[in-house]
């Protein structure tokens, strides 16, 4: 008999699912390494918008100017905009920016648009009441401007309310990001606030399946490469970047450069979350970070991209997600549904004549899938969508566990990663 002892809290939807695991199986569960908060953000704030990083004060920035954008991520990133926001309104207004002359755009990159309570939710009763408020929609090429190719080629179209502002400022949140090595600074313009025609090359195989396109990567990352380029032809003036612990408090502001910001940003995340395992576990249970990142399965694939560095070939990253909004997209859910040669869709990809929307999070499935086992746990999806996709669905964690200890043996090592990819798990001997 099992001796199921050690409990675990996962981050799964606005609850989170707990857990029991036999103790002698469990090697170690993988957290962020605490930080000291922030215990007055919004205070923090105010002096670091006349302090930045490697940049003149906002307020200087903002006095010659007549209008200004605000670019803040959409309602799958917990960034804390209630906190972050009033200051930066508050500078923009008292040097001379009229609140009329302000719009709030949401980097939506090609998710949809957030709407009526969403917007509450994202910014608050207040900022939504009083404040312009744009979705991006990447889908529209009507909304965007050419400004170009870059050095790799790829054309350049970014949202048209953006460049027409004279101030531009972009928010954001840095964690461990699967093709881009981490999120924030950059990434809020592309793909954030580019056109499908961009984000398609951006997110294609040449780039993707480059080795160094993955978490905790930047040198050397062509991702990152293209990001940079692309948000340095759109201009971006000033950036404030926060940095959040497990319990989404904020521990870090970068405020200024938006290049020299984000490297502030990025080196004191990537302290606060790498975890080292001195070898690779036969099964990894891990998540999505739960509520709003799990709330599809089209973001829940992070959190197996997140696993993969610290289990075995062959082995099996258990990935539990609430899914309460199913697959993701229409173009992407049919994908799921229909593509099961994992062979055939490497091949396609790579064809000119192929393109099917949010291809790109399946090519990343598909990387996982190539070299282990995945099985699912989610209440959010039909049992229709469980039968037709590739992963092996499971009605619980527990039940995902037994049948890994069957086919790995009493022995079985198993790893937990309770907040997926907010962690960056790398063996010891990665670089």
């Amino acid at each position: 008999m099992l001796i199921k002892d050690f409990k675990v809290k996962l981050d799964y939807g606005e609850q989170g699912l707990s857990v029991e695991l036999p103790r002698r199986n469990v090697v170690k569960a993988l957290s962020m390494k605490t930080m000291p908060i922030i215990k007055n953000p919004e205070g923090m704030l105010h002096k670091l918008l006349a302090q930045p990083i490697s940049s003149p004060p906002l307020a200087k920035l903002a006095q010659p100017k007549k209008s200004a954008c605000i670019v803040i991520c959409d309602i799958t990133r917990p960034v804390p905009n209630r906190v972050i926001l009033p200051p930066i309104l508050d500078c923009l207004e008292a040097n001379g920016i009229a609140r009329q002359d302000i719009t709030l755009l949401i980097a939506t990159g090609i998710h949809r648009p957030n709407l009526d309570q969403e917007l509450v939710y994202l910014v608050g009763e207040e900022i939504a009441q009083h404040y312009r408020i744009v979705n991006h929609l990447a889908k529209d090429q009507s909304t965007h401007t050419f400004l170009g190719e870059t050095s790799r080629g790829t054309p350049v179209w970014v949202d048209s309310t953006y460049l027409k502002h004279e101030l531009k400022i972009t928010t954001g949140f840095i964690e461990p990001h699967l093709m881009a090595g981490f999120s924030g600074g950059r990434k809020l313009i592309c793909p954030g606030i580019s056109s499908l025609e961009t984000v398609k090359v951006m997110h294609g195989p040449k780039i993707l399946e480059h080795p160094n396109a993955r978490e905790g990567m930047i040198e050397g990352n062509p991702f990152h490469e293209e990001a940079l380029e692309i948000a340095r032809l759109a201009g971006v003036d000033f950036i404030v970047n926060v940095a959040l612990d497990e319990k989404r408090d904020i521990t870090g502001l970068f405020v200024g450069h938006p290049e020299q910001a984000h490297l502030a940003g990025v080196a004191h995340v990537r302290q606060h979350v790498t975890e080292l395992l001195s070898e690779p576990a036969d099964v990894v249970i891990t998540t999505s970070a739960g509520f709003p990142l799990d709330a599809t399965f089209y973001q829940a694939i992070k959190g197996l991209t997140a696993a993969l560095p610290v289990v075995k070939p062959g082995g099996t990253i258990i990935l539990a997600a609430e899914c309460r909004e199913g697959l993701g997209s229409p173009e992407f859910s049919q994908l799921v549904r229909s593509a099961h040669d994992l062979n055939q869709f490497m091949q396609d990809i790579y064809r000119p004549d192929y393109f099917v929307v949010d291809q790109w999070q399946y090519e990343e499935l598909a990387k996982v899938l190539r070299q282990v086992e995945v099985i699912l746990v989610s209440d959010g999806l039909s049992n229709a969508d469980k039968a037709a996709i590739l992963p092996r669905c499971m009605n619980s964690v527990e039940a995902a566990v037994a049948n890994c200890l069957e086919k790995y043996g009493a022995d079985c090592r198993i790893v937990v990663i309770p907040k997926g990819p907010y962690i960056l798990a790398q063996l010891a001997t990665e670089d």
